[in-house]
C-alpha cells in the first residue's frame, strides 16, 4: 500500500489558522482517533535543537505545538512534551524556544529528558541497543513535530532525524563518533525510529530553513504543514518541495530498505504539491557524500569530502564548537597549547575531523560553514 501524506497550505502562525490547518490534515490522514485513544499519555516531540526564538526557524513553532496539543486534548488525551537539545537543560531550551507559554496555558508538563535508560532492540539492522530519555519510553505513544530544514551532514533534517533528540544529551555525540559516515548514521536513525515507533509526524514548514542548517541557515517561507504516519514518505515530500532528489537522503533510502516507510510509493492528499516546489531552494543537491564512508582514507576525507570551516569575522570565540566536538582529542580547538583561548577563533584539525558537523550545527553565531574542497567539486560537478 502507498503511504499517505497530507499537504496543507498555512500562510501564518496565527494560532487559529494553524489549528484549522492541522485539523484538516488530520482528517485527511484518518482523524486523531486513529493515533491516540482516550486517557492515553502521548508525548509531543518537537525539534528543540537549541533554545532559539521561534522566528529563527530553528525549532518547531509554538503555534504548531499548541495546535496539535489542543486537538489531542479535545479527544481526551493526556499530553506531555520534551526533547533533548545539543547541550544544556532540556526544559530551559524548550522555554527559550517559545514552547513554555502554550505548555503552561494548556497545562502540558515537560517530560523527563535529562535521565534515561537502555533498551534492547534485537530487531535493529545496525543498532541493537539504545539509551533513550525516560520521557520517550514512559509515554503510551509519540507524536513527532519535526521542522522543515536543511542539514550539513544529512542534507535535510525532518521526520526521521527528529527522534535523535530522544537520546539524552551528550550521548548523541557517541553515535557521531561510532558511525561518522552518513550511510551508517542514516541506518542508525532508521533503527531508532523502528525502536520508538512514533505514531504520527506533523511537520512545521510554514517558515522553513534553507542554506546552512540546521541552526545557521536562513528562514524561508514555505507556507505548508505536512502530516503522515510514514516519516520516510513525509521527508521525501519535503525533499520534493526543495527540488531535492529523495534518493540522495540516506534516511529515505535505508528507511525504505528497512521497512520504516517508502519514498517512492506516496499518495499526496490535500493541496497540490506543485505550487510548493521551490527550484531555487538552497540545499545540497550534489551527488557527493556529505561525510565520506567510514573507511575513506585521509586523502579522500581532506581533499574530496565537505568540511566545516570558521568564518573568523563572525566568530565571537564563545567556544561552543569546542565543547560539542565529540572526538578526543578535539578536532576543533583553541590553537594554543593546553586548549587555552588566545583571542583568536578555534581552528580545525581536519585529520581528526569525522565530518559530523556538530560544530556547524550548534554554532550560535552562524560562523561555521560547510564547503566542498576543489577536487570534490570537480569530481561531482553537475
Amino acid at each position: 500500500m502507498s503511504s499517505k501524506v497530507a499537504i496543507i497550505r498555512c500562510e501564518s502562525y496565527d494560532e487559529s489558522a494553524v489549528f484549522d490547518a492541522v485539523g484538516r490534515g488530520l482528517e485527511l490522514i484518518a482523524g486523531i482517533a486513529a493515533f491516540a485513544s482516550l486517557a492515553e499519555e502521548i508525548l509531543l516531540k518537537p525539534n528543540v535543537l537549541v533554545g532559539s526564538a521561534p522566528g529563527a526557524a530553528v525549532t518547531t513553532h509554538p503555534a504548531v505545538f499548541a495546535a496539535v496539543a489542543r486537538h489531542l486534548q479535545a479527544h481526551g488525551v493526556h499530553v506531555k512534551y520534551g526533547d533533548s537539545p545539543g547541550f544544556g537543560n532540556p526544559e530551559n531550551a524548550a522555554r527559550k524556544s517559545g514552547l513554555g507559554e502554550p505548555a503552561d496555558r494548556l497545562s502540558i508538563p515537560f517530560a523527563e529528558f535529562t535521565e534515561g535508560r537502555q533498551i534492547s532492540f534485537p530487531e535493529g539492522h545496525l543498532i541493537k541497543q539504545f539509551f533513550f530519555a525516560n520521557g520517550a519510553l514512559d509515554a503510551d505513544g509519540i507524536i513527532s513535530l519535526p521542522k522543515f530544514k536543511t542539514h550539513g551532514m544529512a542534507r535535510v533534517t525532518g521526520a526521521v532525524k527528529n527522534q535523535f533528540g530522544c537520546i539524552v544529551g551528550t550521548r548523541k555525540g557517541e553515535f557521531h563518533v561510532r558511525m561518522p559516515d552518513i550511510d551508517r548514521f542514516s541506518q542508525m536513525l532508521v533503527d531508532l525510529n523502528l525502536a520508538l515507533k512514533p505514531r504520527l509526524y506533523i511537520m512545521d514548514g510554514i517558515t522553513a530553513m534553507e542554506g546552512n542548517g540546521p541552526r545557521g541557515g536562513d528562514p524561508r517561507q514555505m507556507n505548508v504543514i505536512l502530516i503522515s504516519a510514514d516519516p520516510v514518505a513525509l521527508d521525501a515530500t519535503m525533499c520534493r518541495m526543495m527540488a531535492l532528489d529523495p534518493a540522495l537522503v540516506g534516511t529515505n533510502v535505508y528507511g525504505q530498505e528497512f521497512g520504516l516507510g517508502t519514498y517512492e510509493d506516496v499518495e499526496l492528499l490535500g493541496d497540490p504539491i506543485e505550487p510548493f516546489i521551490a527550484e531555487d531552494y538552497n540545499v545540497n543537491r550534489s551527488s557527493a557524500s556529505t561525510t565520506g564512508r567510514g573507511d575513506a582514507g585521509p586523502f579522500a576525507r581532506n581533499m574530496i569530502v565537505p568540511k566545516p570551516y570558521i568564518v573568523a569575522e563572525l566568530c565571537t570565540k564563545c567556544g561552543t564548537c569546542v565543547k560539542v566536538c565529540p572526538v578526543e582529542p578535539k578536532a576543533v580547538d583553541w590553537a594554543t597549547s593546553g586548549g587555552a583561548k588566545d583571542g583568536k577563533p578555534p581552528v580545525h584539525t581536519y585529520s581528526r575531523c569525522i565530518r559530523c558537523y556538530c560544530c556547524q550545527e550548534m554554532c550560535p553565531e552562524r560562523a561555521i560553514k560547510v564547503r566542498t574542497p576543489l577536487l570534490g567539486r570537480l569530481i561531482h560537478r553537475g
